[in-house]
């Protein structure tokens, strides 16, 4: 009876030794990349330029979670708010893009056309960006403004 005891002791020592050294041995995994915000600014822009609207929206909010206020991510979100015919939203993404926009250096480039209005940007490439954001966001509040103006009101007709 000792003796069985005493083998079956050893091999559970054994066991343990063993399993605690292959979970020694294993290779951690490496946590998945996770992209920067300049990444997902310009995975999320070419989205948008192949039609990819929800999934650009997706990458875009994971921007502005990372970024709040990011010039470019909340222009670009009012494009898509324009896709999706919520003037209002692309109204208000637009205000919050200006606030921050002064300075910051876009490619120009236009991604979509929605009724004369949607204008959507490339972020510039290490800072080599060939226009200002700002009087690109007020042209996009304009054209934005002028669309809302002209839409009848429910019941109404036009205003």
């Amino acid at each position: 009876m000792i003796r069985t005891s005493v083998k079956i002791t050893a091999i559970v020592l054994a066991l343990v030794f063993l399993a605690s050294g292959l979970a020694f041995a294993a290779k951690p995994k490496k946590p998945a990349k996770e992209m920067d915000v300049g990444e997902m600014l310009m995975t999320s822009f070419e989205m948008m330029e192949k039609g990819k609207f929800e999934a650009a929206q997706k990458l875009l909010d994971k921007v502005l979670a990372k970024d709040p206020g990011n010039p470019l991510a909340l222009n670009n979100m009012a494009a898509i708010m324009v896709k999706q015919n919520k003037f209002d939203k692309a109204d208000t993404y637009l205000n919050q893009s200006l606030a921050r926009a002064k300075g910051y250096m876009v490619q120009v480039n236009r991604v979509c056309q929605v009724r004369g209005i949607c204008v959507a940007f490339k972020p510039a490439a290490g800072g080599s960006g060939n226009q200002e954001l700002e009087p690109l966001v007020k042209m996009n509040i304009d054209m934005v403004k002028q669309y809302m103006s002209a839409d009848p009101l429910a019941g109404k007709g036009p205003r």
